[in-house]
């Protein structure tokens, strides 16, 4: 089992699962959201907030996160900052 990062509101991922962590606002990515939400493969960790990026899983999950990708490859790097938390 890979190391595991939060990724906003107590909710983690395990690193080694991650393909990839994408920004939400184009028009395909968001066509990639409604499809998982409709398929059933979509994991919501926003707690209600918006969503700010989409972290694509290795088994064709995605999970959305309330958190900037640039915040999510930080701690994916180990660089997390208090500034990092401060967003959640």
């Amino acid at each position: 089992m890979g190391k595991l990062i939060n990724i906003g509101f107590g909710n983690v991922v395990n690193t080694s699962k991650v393909i990839a962590v994408i920004n939400p606002d184009s028009a395909p990515i968001k066509r990639m959201i409604q499809n998982a939400k409709d398929q059933g493969t979509a994991i919501d960790a926003t707690q209600g907030r918006r969503t700010k990026s989409v972290i694509v899983m290795e088994n064709n999950q995605i999970v959305l996160s309330a958190l900037q990708p640039e915040t999510l490859t930080n701690r994916f790097q180990g660089k997390a900052t208090s500034k990092d938390d401060e967003n959640e």
